[in-house]
């Protein structure tokens, strides 16, 4: 079992980070504010103004350690590591794949269903703890919605077919996103359906910042088992684009991400006071709020589930390096087909 690591996130602009023996020094206008073991970190994420020294950037290279680097309101910029890793005949068998329609079409039916059926238990949770009947319906027709996508997608005709159905149930699941949120939150959080670069809401800020964070931790797990992020299966392969790390990020979007924002806001742990808005009507996070998400979603990586497969509980953390890992078993013909995880 490969351990959980902790992902050092740096956001205090100006900081200087530099390696000091085997431990990371992190300073502020020349004093040191923390000092972290090397070998406790998977991975160095830094949003901003914050300066990395070479040293410490060789000896992450050296280690397989990730560093990747956010603009001050969490958007991606690029990722720096090392050598390329894994067994090169792996990567053969991923290229093959990707050029074999009835495999790909497979491939991607088997991860859209798994993000329908997280996203469809995510519906049902909050259709049950409403006090609101017509709200519980409206809850529960977006479930149903997502059961149909399911249904459909057991005889797929090819990968468009698939990307379709995944839009219908998307479309359904952030129809009814804001009814999941407590009423008096969403007079304070509106949200006006799903909308992206720019996030032109404080619920649509968070989840793009999450989803950032997520498809890192996606990228770091594929890049682990020696798979290339940017050969996708579901999303289409473009120059730039970690197709692969999308691909396997929506698994975990609906009970990793999206119910952790609803429950931040459902305690009001986030507010409007998190976010500040920009030029071109877009909304982020602002430094107070972006600390308060990535707290949250490090004590959520540290919960535990059963993996159906493994029959043991593991860290909700750990799960992209396990799927990572099935996905390359099923590549080089270990085990028949993919098979996605679903949230109990």
């Amino acid at each position: 079992m490969k351990q959980l690591l902790n992902t050092l996130y740096v956001m205090t602009q100006g900081a200087y980070l530099s390696l000091d023996h085997e431990t990371v020094r992190v300073e502020i206008s020349g004093e040191l504010k923390l000092q972290v073991p090397l070998h406790h970190l998977g991975s160095i994420v830094t949003m901003g103004n914050v300066m990395i020294s070479p040293f410490l950037l060789g000896k992450c290279a050296d280690d397989g350690r990730a560093a990747v680097i956010l603009d001050r309101h969490g958007r991606y910029k690029c990722r720096m590591v090392g050598k390329t890793g894994g067994n090169v005949l792996l990567r053969q068998m991923q290229y093959r794949a990707v050029d074999d329609h009835a495999r790909t079409t497979a491939i991607a039916a088997s991860i859209t269903a798994g993000k329908i059926k997280n996203a469809r238990n995510v519906l049902m949770r909050s259709a049950r703890e409403t006090n609101d009947i017509s709200e519980e319906q409206r809850l529960r027709t977006a479930a149903e919605v997502q059961a149909h996508t399911l249904f459909r997608l057991k005889t797929p005709r090819d990968t468009d077919h698939v990307r379709g159905l995944e839009g219908e149930a998307a479309a359904a699941y952030f129809d009814v996103f804001q009814l999941m949120m407590k009423p008096a939150e969403r007079a304070t959080l509106p949200m006006n359906g799903r909308n992206r670069r720019p996030p032109l809401d404080p619920v649509n800020a968070m989840l793009s910042f999450l989803y950032t964070l997520l498809l890192n931790d996606c990228i770091s797990a594929l890049e682990g088992v020696g798979l290339d992020p940017q050969m996708g299966f579901l999303h289409v392969p473009r120059p730039g684009r970690p197709s692969l790390g999308l691909d396997m990020m929506e698994e975990f979007r609906a009970f990793m991400a999206d119910r952790l924002i609803i429950t931040l806001i459902n305690r009001k742990q986030v507010g409007i006071e998190h976010f500040e808005a920009r030029p071109g009507g877009a909304v982020y996070l602002n430094e107070k709020g972006r600390r308060e998400v990535v707290a949250a979603w490090q004590k959520r990586k540290q919960e535990e589930a059963e993996h159906p497969l493994l029959r043991e509980k593991t860290a909700l953390g750990l799960l992209p390096f396990l799927q990572a890992r099935l996905l390359a078993r099923h590549l080089r013909g270990d085990i028949e087909s993919y098979l996605p995880y679903v949230h109990p």
